[in-house]
């Protein structure tokens, strides 16, 4: 044994001491670091001697055997799988305050102001029947109860737009973490194939991962391999692979080429893995901000039509029965776009409708663009996409459904009267076809036959016109949207042709047609929820309870979130007056070491010195 071993260990105490000083300084130095993980020296025993005595084996003094970060992997996970969920919900919380912000003018001063207006304006003509000022005043009012409607539909679908837009930044975002993550995992690799622990490297990668669990539930698996110790890492996304060590595979954005909702902004994204692999948003497995995101743009409260299809094959239609929709007023389907027969979808351009007069059941033919290929006998077929979720599409579809039923009954009381010019009265309710600009005509629908237009048959396209008047365009209450509703042009531009009374005589009308509109207002049979105005006074109350359930689940969550975070850093964050502690413990440890090389140093100097011949 050297005779001078007592300052190897000397010096190997003060050497670890000073990594502890280190370790703990750099602690010290990331307490208000997010994301860092508290870093402690793993320090052991050197490797004991053997020497030819009978006290066997001389210790060497002590060594650093690693840094190390506090983490606990199960608190990662359980932190991830929350965060996920709180994403979700704050999202939601976020997109449903607007949709109530906006709802909320149904009731303050949208509606129920320019709604009680247009009565009050019909209620004036019980002075004077034949004031054309009156009637005009009646025209302008009920233009402006349509243009509220036309406003909201644009402010919904601005909503559903944003919702579409920030799909696309969570998609980019989620792309440059993943690349992000490949690169921190090289780096890694790198750092600790020679042995070394690359903790701050670490602390990087998981924070990213964090950040990705508020966008989309993940899980991460790293298993070593190999005898140089390198790890394998693999970052998941619903089962499928988004980072594979050092590779990703990217998510991208695919613009829709037909609408799921009749009402759905045109090129709203799907997204798709870069092999072309679908993504589904809506697996009950997946959750954050991206799931949130398509329920809000895409919730139709699961009400998109189903039934039943037969088709053979080389047909290029196919006939729906037993659908889930019977009634055109809540008809959502749009014009032209996909029909999912079994597991095939395939193309629309149009369809028609055929009303049993009996039962008053739906039969739905579809025109495909290309021939069916396989035979469908009684094969489950639905239109769109059901969303478990009263999104934008569910409450344009409830606006759509008062309009067209409000605005039916109202035009079936105006159109049994007749006008100051003793003329049938016509629709007084419309809308504008938004291709050809032209009015549609209701109450004539489907295929002209021998005893005219059949009132048990619609088409969806609106190409249909009588010789007599090309510029009106014949259809069903289908065609009316709150985004095109309009009081008849004829009628605003000669407020002569509303018609108040059932018959004119001398040239002076009555006015009990419009005494039966008044009715309207307080008809109770209209709705199931009671009067017109207790139709979306009910709209308001839905968004207003999902507005509010996504607020407290949001805090819930939150609080939750908070909780997991809070016993995570019970493990791994930076507690001042441990480190401080620390800090007293390795300079002491450090003294002490001095001191022993102080010690051993004074013995050699007697042994060298003093002792020599």
């Amino acid at each position: 044994m050297n005779t001078f071993f007592g300052l190897d260990i000397g010096k190997s105490g003060l050497y670890t001491a000073h990594s502890g000083l280190n370790t703990t300084a750099h602690n010290i130095a990331n307490v208000e670091t997010l994301g860092f993980t508290r870093q402690i020296i793993e320090q052991r025993a050197g490797n004991a001697l053997r020497v030819y005595g009978r006290h066997g084996m001389v210790g060497t003094g002590v060594e650093v055997a690693s840094i190390t970060q506090m983490r606990s992997e199960y608190y990662d996970e359980k932190y991830r799988n929350n965060n996920s969920i709180y994403g979700s919900y704050a999202t939601k919380s976020n997109y449903m305050s607007q949709l109530q912000s906006y709802l909320n003018e149904i009731q303050l001063k949208g509606f129920t102001t320019t709604f009680d207006s247009m009565y009050d304006t019909i209620q004036e003509l019980e002075k004077d029947p034949a004031n054309l000022t009156v009637r005009t005043q009646v025209t302008n009012v009920a233009q402006s109860f349509c243009e509220y409607f036309n406003s909201l539909y644009t402010n919904l679908q601005a909503v559903q737009k944003d919702c579409n837009f920030e799909i696309k930044n969570q998609v980019d975002r989620v792309n440059a973490l993943a690349a992000e993550i490949a690169s921190l995992t090289k780096q890694i690799n790198t750092v600790e194939i020679g042995g070394t622990n690359a903790n701050d490297l670490r602390d990087a990668r998981n924070l990213m991962v964090d950040e990705l669990s508020t966008i989309i539930n993940v899980s991460v698996e790293e298993v070593s391999y190999g005898p140089i110790g390198l790890k394998s890492y693999t970052l998941k996304v619903d089962g499928q692979t988004l980072v594979d060590n050092y590779e990703t595979h990217q998510l991208g954005i695919k613009p829709r080429e037909h609408r799921k909702n009749q009402t759905d902004a045109d090129g709203l994204y799907d997204i798709v893995w870069d092999n072309g692999q679908q993504f589904n948003p809506y697996a009950y497995t997946q959750s954050g901000s991206i799931k949130a995101l398509f329920e809000v743009r895409d919730g139709n409260n699961s009400d998109n039509l189903k039934g039943t299809v037969t088709a053979y094959a080389g047909t290029r239609s196919v006939t729906m029965t037993h659908p889930t929709v019977n009634e055109e007023a809540k008809l959502n389907i749009p014009e032209s776009g996909e029909i999912t027969i079994g597991t095939v979808v395939y193309e629309y351009e149009s369809f028609e409708v055929s009303i049993d007069k009996d039962t008053g059941e739906y039969t739905y033919e579809f025109f495909l663009t290309e021939p069916v290929r396989n035979f469908a006998d009684e094969e489950v077929s639905f239109i769109g996409k059901s969303v478990n979720y009263k999104g934008i599409p569910y409450y344009m579809a409830q606006m759509n459904e008062f309009l067209r039923v409000y605005a039916k009954k109202f035009n079936e009381i105006h159109k049994s009267g007749v006008d100051l010019n003793g003329e049938a009265g016509q629709d007084f309710f419309t809308a504008t076809n938004k291709v050809s600009g032209k009015e549609y005509k209701f109450g004539v629908y489907g295929k002209e036959g021998a005893d005219g237009y059949d009132p048990f048959s619609f088409n969806s396209q609106t190409g249909q016109f009588l010789p007599d008047d090309v510029s009106t365009v014949y259809s069903s209450y289908y065609h009316i949207t709150a985004e095109n509703i309009c009081v008849n042009s004829a009628i605003q531009k000669d407020a002569s042709k509303f018609a108040a009374a059932s018959e004119i005589v001398d040239g002076v009308g009555n006015y009990d047609k419009a005494l039966e509109l008044l009715d309207l207002k307080k008809d109770t049979s209209m709705f199931r929820q009671g009067k017109p105005a207790a139709f979306l006074q009910t709209l308001i109350a839905e968004v207003g309870i999902d507005t509010k359930a996504a607020l407290n689940f949001t805090k819930s969550q939150k609080d939750m979130v908070a909780a997991i975070d809070n016993q995570r850093l019970s493990i791994g964050g930076v507690d001042k007056e441990e480190e401080a502690m620390n800090l007293m413990r390795y300079q002491q440890a450090y003294n002490l070491s001095a001191q022993v090389i102080s010690v051993m140093n004074e013995i050699y100097d007697k042994l060298i010195n003093y002792m020599g011949v």
